[in-house]
């Protein structure tokens, strides 16, 4: 059976020092994680097809589970784009899978971007929710370098039960994201 380390941390650490920071009566009102949303969107899917098959896998490789296809809302005729045409993939992780997920980019991917200095403590949208843009998968050890033709970028959006974004900065932080110190702290 595969150990989920952040779920065991939260069990243990995080909800405790949350609890003790915030002073929440009830168990229920501290801060957790709902769910992860990977979304990667393919232009270059709109004169071929089979670029957008490729990203399908490289992303079912990064989370482990069938992204589904995404198609767009809205016919712009500058970019060639016609309603329901496929641009994208997009896959919602939740339970372990989430977790499993959460500490492979924690602690694996982010550190290998080059010239890490943290990820911004802005991209919150008030409601508790992260937003983290990532400019390609080569993150990821699972992807292959040698079979990839094009970088594709992607924003892992979590979602939290936290009410305000300094509850969920507080959160996050206590997993292990790496934030960037601002000028204010």
């Amino acid at each position: 059976m595969v150990t989920l380390r952040l779920r065991e941390k939260y069990e243990t650490d995080v909800r405790k020092t949350l609890t003790e920071k915030f002073g929440y009566k009830n168990p229920m009102q501290v801060p957790r994680l709902v769910k992860v949303v990977i979304n990667m969107s393919v232009g270059d899917a709109i004169q071929n097809s089979k670029i957008l098959d490729v990203a399908v896998n490289e992303m079912q490789t990064i989370s482990g589970q069938k992204p589904i296809i995404t198609k767009a809302k809205k016919s712009i005729a500058a970019f060639k784009l016609r309603e329901g045409m496929p641009i994208g993939a997009m896959v919602t992780l939740r339970g372990d899978v989430m977790y499993e997920f959460l500490d492979r980019l924690i602690s694996i991917a982010l550190p290998r971007v080059r010239d890490f200095r943290g990820v911004s403590p802005k991209s919150f949208d008030g409601r508790g929710n992260y937003t983290l843009g990532l400019r390609d998968q080569l993150l990821f050890a699972e992807i292959d370098y040698s079979k990839v033709d094009k970088t594709k970028g992607m924003n892992v959006t979590i979602v939290t039960t936290a009410q305000t974004d300094d509850d969920a900065r507080s959160l996050l932080k206590a997993f292990g994201m790496p934030f960037r110190a601002t000028a204010a702290q």
